[in-house]
């Protein structure tokens, strides 16, 4: 099977036999030595947003899904975004589990490229039990330029069952 044909076997999977989950956005933390403090004062740090999301274990226990989200950006305009991501699984006691891995994902944002949705690969990592997890990501200081980059991004995923 070529990876065309791969890929699509493995969305169709995560889609079947996926758990459903709500994910919920809430805060975006902007770095304090990249930005002024005139700047995130200006900036929306409270990115509240929905999304859905299917979620599988691998064979190994490890999580991949598939996701759908809007958010309120920085500049509090609607962000949708939709993406997959992996990650490596290792459980902490009886329920509870980090996780890390990365996630690619197509963001359309008014402020880059018109509106127009790009591509990003980006770190995500998570904490919580199979079913609640509190998750995270991570963007880069994208240039030496004050103000571009440098966000953690953080929502919650609750599994519907």
């Amino acid at each position: 099977m070529g990876w065309w044909d791969s890929a699509k076997a493995k969305v169709n999977k995560i889609l079947d036999e996926g758990d459903l989950s709500l994910m919920v956005a809430g805060h975006t933390h902007h770095g304090r030595g990249t930005y002024t403090k005139e700047r995130i004062a200006e900036l929306n740090e409270h990115t509240w947003g929905l999304g859905f999301s299917k979620a599988i274990r691998t064979k190994e226990d490890n999580e991949e899904l598939l996701y759908t989200m809007v958010i309120s950006d920085s500049h509090f305009r609607p962000q949708p975004m939709a993406g997959y991501a992996y990650q490596w699984t290792k459980t902490l006691g009886d329920k509870v589990e980090v996780g890390a891995g990365a996630t690619g994902v197509l963001i359309s944002r008014t402020d880059y490229f018109g509106g127009i949705p790009f591509p990003v690969i980006l770190p995500v990592a998570s904490i919580g039990t199979r079913s609640t997890k509190l998750m995270a990501t991570y963007v880069p200081r994208l240039s030496k330029n004050k103000g571009n980059g440098d966000v953690l991004f953080m929502f919650v995923r609750f599994e519907l069952k």
